[in-house]
């Protein structure tokens, strides 16, 4: 099993979005996922009490029995298991990053939310853990905020993926019915970036191995 921690020190990043979108992503490549919600405000929980659809599984625990959900999920013979995070909470964090073997960081182009990627940063070399930030949220057509958001990011050493997630509204509505993108919209945009992006971290999952 190979485990992911998506982390952010900001609040709003879309932690929850990106977690719950690659857990089915995941499991429409035909792997079993799990999301293991350390977050107190349980929204990928939530999203999990409003879905018709048995997986990907969903367990809402607290932070201190994170080892044991990840045990437990590897016993269940899990293939990928996501860490959906708490912001503002740096040895929860901490915790999680240690726990995993990637850290991806979500984080909007927007100047607070890129100068509070550093604390997020911090956590991940004191763990002693690879991460790279996934831009989300991203105004379409916009090369510039994309270049200038990627320097915002390389200051403080950590890579970009280069797969970014737009601003669309297939991510919410999808979310509001229990579902996801890819199957709310199969062929639409969000899906495709979704998509792009799982396969581009299974590809950093086998450089971690």
């Amino acid at each position: 099993m190979r485990t992911i921690a998506v982390l952010s020190q900001k609040g709003g990043s879309g932690k929850t979005t990106l977690a719950l979108h690659l857990a089915v992503a995941a499991e429409q490549a035909g792997k079993v996922a799990a999301v293991i919600d350390i977050d107190p405000q349980a929204s990928a929980a939530g999203w999990k009490d409003s879905r018709a659809a048995e997986t990907p599984v969903v367990v809402s625990i607290p932070a201190a029995r994170l080892a044991q959900a990840l045990e437990a999920a590897r016993s269940a013979a899990a293939d990928l298991a996501l860490i959906d995070s708490a912001p503002h909470s740096g040895d929860v964090a901490l915790a999680a990053a240690e726990a995993a073997d990637f850290v991806l960081i979500p984080c909007r182009p927007g100047i607070l939310d890129l100068r509070a990627i550093g604390a997020t940063a911090r956590i991940v070399k004191l763990a002693g853990k690879q991460g790279s930030v996934v831009l989300n949220a991203m105004p379409p057509n916009a090369p510039n905020v994309l270049s200038d958001a990627r320097a915002a990011v390389a200051v403080h050493g950590l890579d970009v993926a280069p797969v970014a997630v737009q601003q669309r509204a297939a991510f919410a509505h999808a979310l509001t019915v229990g579902k996801t993108a890819h199957e709310f919209d199969p062929k639409g945009k969000a899906t495709e970036e979704i998509s792009q992006l799982y396969q581009w971290l299974c590809g950093k999952l086998k450089d971690v191995a």
